[in-house]
């Protein structure tokens, strides 16, 4: 299995996990590049890195993010990796497990769910932050909002129906946006 697949199930399983909105490897200001991140409930992040050599692993240690844990993302961590390369006694305090096993992601130990600082979240915010620009950038000449409306524009297209499947803005849940005690 490559990294490229390996990530890509990682995204899969962060879906599966239940997070409503999941990146891959994309930069934020602290360095760090996550290999998958998706955020579940209003703020609640979990970080994937995903390793396919013990090398890999242990080059990892040395980043300053992992060194310093307070600088790093996700309020739950894991690593994955395929079956048997790491041992749950080789993991950072706190940090999760998952094995993959022929594309099927088996938790060998789950992560605390508090990893995350006050700073973890402000480089959190930035990696939003600086994808949404990247879409942004991509669909000009509009602007984001106006391509967050196009449910608007499709409606006004068909003399005010929406075409059938899809459901009103006002309509579709957010799950972001339920208070936490709800969850």
């Amino acid at each position: 299995m490559t990294h490229a697949q390996l990530v890509q199930t990682a995204v899969a399983w962060l879906r599966a996990y239940r997070c409503g909105v999941v990146l891959s490897e994309q930069a934020c200001l602290s360095g760090e590049m996550p290999d998958a991140i998706g955020w579940k409930r209003p703020y609640h992040s979990v970080l994937v890195e995903c390793k396919i050599s013990r090398a890999d692993f242990l080059a990892d240690r040395d980043k300053p993010f992992r060194r310093k844990q307070q600088l790093g993302l996700g309020c739950e961590r894991f690593y994955l990796a395929p079956a048997t390369m790491l041992g749950c006694e080789e993991l950072p305090a706190g940090w999760g497990l998952l094995e993959c096993h022929n594309r099927k992601i088996k938790m060998l130990r789950p992560s605390a769910k508090n990893l995350r600082t006050a700073t973890g979240f402000r480089y959190e915010m930035n990696l939003l932050l600086a994808s949404l620009r990247r879409v942004e950038i991509r669909i000009e000449p509009r602007n984001l909002t106006e391509f967050l409306k196009w449910k608007n524009r499709l409606a006004e297209y068909n003399q005010g129906v929406l075409p059938e499947g899809i459901v009103p803005p006002e309509e579709e849940p957010n799950y972001f946006l339920e208070a936490e005690s709800s969850m």
